[in-house]
């Protein structure tokens, strides 16, 4: 009896002192860590949503950009931070990947680093520099055949979802591309505009512009619809490769140990948030898809990513690092 009383005088305690933090929280400004490259779509949604999560929570938050090794590197930092959440990762399809690719546990999704909300979905659009002899898929697809090793493509690096969406695409098709990795999100663009690589799957808000300057050309999205903001495009299946999808997500975690009623704070903030006209607003223009999922659901989603994506990785045989 004495035993279940204590438990249940600890448990009590808990709860109150959960209940305590996440009444003073915050009381300091918060860090929200972007593993992404200045620029990149997933950091201009963060310099969006950073600004009007501070104003909720009545503290700002300042955006850190700590990209390269696949979102890895501010995964890492967020994971090793103070349980306390005032240091927050704004993680991304990447950074699920990587669970499957390292070896390293130090920043696992749902064990690690523990989903707060996810915030959107986007469609990649497949794009090619101009100077490529192909007005359309069909033509692409024939270029690569009767070329070998002629085409090539970006990546963010090992297991990076344009790299695995390039795998899904060439083994779909049954053609040779060449991958040129680069170091984060987003990096590759310079090298596509001036035609030093020839092919990327990039989010609808980085190559908008871009196709309608005529600097760049859409191919296709990986989407089972076309999107509102390039309507013309049609998707991959329309345009005759079948079965090819992908989107990038991105969404909010906190280290493992940061307090129950703390999370659920920021989960509910967030939720207003995406739900307010502004957002919606944007996503109508921007093409994405806003998701406000919340731990659980989000924790679930991220388990069928790595599943999907595994599969990719196994019949494309790309290594795990060791």
């Amino acid at each position: 009896m004495r035993t279940l009383i204590r438990t249940a005088f600890c448990l009590w305690l808990g709860v109150a002192a959960g209940t305590a933090w996440a009444q003073t929280y915050p009381a300091k400004p918060i860090r929200l860590v972007e593993p992404a490259g200045p620029g990149s779509a997933v950091d201009v949604f963060a310099r969006q949503f950073g600004p009007m999560l501070g104003e909720a929570l009545g503290q700002p938050v300042v955006i850190d950009n700590r990209a390269g090794a696949n979102s890895a590197i501010g995964a890492r930092e967020v994971a090793r931070s103070a349980p306390d959440g005032y240091t927050l990762l704004h993680g991304n399809i990447n950074n699920s990947l990587n669970d499957l690719l390292s070896a390293d546990p130090c920043c696992r999704l749902n064990e690690a680093l523990i989903p707060v909300a996810r915030l959107t979905v986007t469609p990649l659009v497949m794009v090619v520099h101009p100077s490529v002899a192909a007005n359309d898929l069909r033509q692409y697809i024939a270029l690569g055949k009767s070329q070998p090793q002629l085409l090539t493509f970006a990546s963010g690096g090992l297991g990076s979802i344009t790299q695995l969406l390039g795998e899904k695409f060439k083994a779909t098709a049954g053609i040779g591309v060449r991958e040129i990795p680069y170091k984060a999100i987003g990096a590759e663009l310079p090298d596509l505009l001036a035609g030093h690589v020839m092919t990327a799957y990039l989010s609808p808000v980085v190559v908008q512009q871009h196709i309608r300057a005529g600097k760049l050309r859409a191919l296709g999205v990986a989407s089972s619809r076309r999107l509102a903001i390039i309507p013309e495009v049609p998707t991959l299946a329309e345009a005759g490769l079948p079965g090819v999808e992908a989107s990038g997500w991105n969404g909010l975690f906190v280290p493992a140990g940061t307090p129950r009623p703390v999370i659920a704070r920021l989960a509910a903030e967030t939720a207003k948030i995406l739900a307010s006209p502004a957002i919606k607003n944007d996503a109508a223009i921007s093409g994405y898809e806003v998701d406000a999922a919340g731990p659980d659901e989000y924790a679930a989603y991220i388990r069928a990513e790595i599943t999907k994506w595994g599969k990719v990785i196994k019949d494309s045989n790309i290594k795990l690092e060791q």
